[in-house]
């Protein structure tokens, strides 16, 4: 971003443009706008650029573009990404969940002890991610301690914001070498953390990894619940993804209502949860996920990708349910959060088609998803998410006119009106 101090030639400057979400608005435009960031990088002031003296603040640095093709917008959140998945992201996508995990994921996974092959891949990721706009990631790492410490090192580094999570599987009968006992897992957990927080990055925080119900036994939960209660911590897996894996958590848990009943029952469903896919979820665990204020984070890419299945985002939201898009790499072919987006409007167009009286998602509306509807997903709105004051300046400059871009600028005279949010914007045509 450019910052400014303030001058009285800010006056007589057009100033920037910043488009944002905010918990009322899925899409709030603000135009000749100016942004106050103060010496912590949180977010001092926001408003019109007519009121430049009254904004006047003494230790802010202003936050201005001179160019009409540029705009600010929060950095993307990603709910859910497999950082040790990318090696092989866009290939092995013939196979459904079940099978594709032992086939294709566990055998890669399995090579994250190398600690130079983690070192590649997750500079690789982290620096894609950032490039791609993602200034916020939850990762899932391998069952490796010093692999997964390592990737929280490579996002402190490039600044990402990042929670990570050292996996934890205590069953795996496809590749034995790929899996820990209870103990260990529950001791190198422990470690991971103790580890992670002792670096005390400024973005890089732990998340308790079950990976998911039928590779975690009951005991093994038991463990990760009571770690992430006594410690405060945020939580990240899986759930409900295929109508097969499904059934196979009713096999391996017969005592239990759901699957969502056996997270819950092991102190593993809280309002810092955040659980991939959600497909299948019955109206009951949705309510539980409401009332635990637990959240889902939307992978549509990898949901059609792996043919598991498609989330109906719109029931998700009209349950209270809070949702934010994720990746999913490497079930997901795209690192890309803008891809995310557009997999998101398709899903709910497809059930438009099956539909005809559902109601579709907005643009508007996925743009929130991808940004404070993320931060609101993983709990840490209060940093980001949005430009509200006191949260930190977490922001893409976008250039809509960048020379070899991806988008053209079409400028006939008046030419249509277009308009985003009530608000006429600059109409594009994007490259293919």
């Amino acid at each position: 971003h450019c910052a400014y101090r303030w001058s009285p030639s800010l006056v007589r400057r057009k100033l920037g443009t910043f488009v944002h979400a905010t918990y009322h608005t899925a899409v709030e435009i603000l135009e000749d706008g100016l942004l106050g960031v103060d010496t912590e990088g949180k977010i001092a002031f926001i408003g019109s650029g007519k009121e430049v003296d009254r904004l006047y603040y003494p230790k802010a640095h202003f936050v201005v573009i001179d160019v009409c093709s540029e705009f600010f917008m929060p950095g993307m959140v990603d709910t859910h990404i497999h950082a040790s998945q990318y090696s092989y992201a866009g290939t092995a996508l013939d196979m459904p969940l079940l099978q594709w995990l032992n086939m294709y994921t566990f055998p890669v996974e399995a090579c994250y002890k190398d600690l130079e092959f983690a070192r590649n891949v997750y500079t690789h990721v982290v620096k894609r991610t950032l490039r791609n706009g993602t200034t916020t990631a939850c990762y899932f790492a391998t069952i490796h301690t010093d692999a997964s410490l390592l990737l929280g090192q490579i996002a402190n580094d490039f600044g990402q914001r990042a929670l990570v999570g050292k996996v934890c599987m205590d069953t795996n009968n496809f590749i034995p070498h790929y899996k820990e006992t209870p103990e260990e897992s529950e001791g190198e957990t422990n470690r991971f953390i103790g580890e992670l927080l002792k670096k005390k990055y400024p973005l890089v925080r732990p998340v308790v990894t079950p990976r998911f119900a039928p590779s975690c036994s009951a005991t093994l939960l038991g463990h990760l619940g009571e770690i992430a209660q006594n410690n405060d911590l945020h939580i990240q897996s899986h759930i409900s993804e295929t109508k097969e894996e499904v059934s196979l958590v009713k096999e391996l848990f017969p005592d239990y209502d759901s699957y969502t009943d056996v997270y819950h029952r092991h102190n593993l469903l809280t309002d810092k949860t955040v659980m991939a896919h959600g497909c299948h979820l019955t109206d009951g665990e949705l309510k539980l996920f409401r009332e635990t204020g637990a959240s889902i984070a939307h992978c549509p890419n990898s949901n059609i990708s792996l043919c598991s299945g498609m989330l109906d985002v719109r029931r998700v939201l009209n349950h209270k349910v809070k949702l934010g898009l994720g990746t999913d790499v490497a079930g997901g072919y795209s690192p890309s959060m803008l891809d995310a987006v557009r997999r998101t409007l398709d899903t709910s167009k497809a059930l438009t088609i099956q539909d005809t009286q559902y109601h579709t998602l907005t643009f508007e509306e996925v743009f929130r998803l991808a940004t404070l509807g993320g931060s609101q997903a993983l709990s840490l709105d209060e940093n980001t998410g949005n430009f509200e004051v006191g949260k930190d300046f977490d922001a893409l400059r976008v250039n809509t006119d960048a020379a070899g871009g991806p988008i053209d600028l079409i400028n006939h005279g008046e030419g249509p009106k277009v308009y985003v949010a009530g608000k006429r914007v600059v109409p594009f045509v994007e490259r293919p």
